[in-house]
């Protein structure tokens, strides 16, 4: 192959792929991506919370 036809090829590709790239970016934008995982973390600390905590001897089973 010509080397400034593979050069052309490699050119048309990226631009290929940078507009590929560039539309994933902007169609799948979480909004509140933290909000779930905020949830989540509290809820993992407070099951922590409830395992590590003693039971008095006087509770009921």
């Amino acid at each position: 192959m010509h080397p400034e036809t593979h050069l052309a090829l490699h050119h048309t590709r990226t631009a290929e792929l940078h507009a590929e790239a560039e539309a994933h970016r902007l169609a799948g934008r979480p909004r509140r991506p933290r909000a779930l995982r905020t949830r989540v973390g509290w809820t993992l600390v407070e099951i922590g919370l409830r395992l590590a905590t003693p039971v008095p001897a006087s509770a009921p089973l």
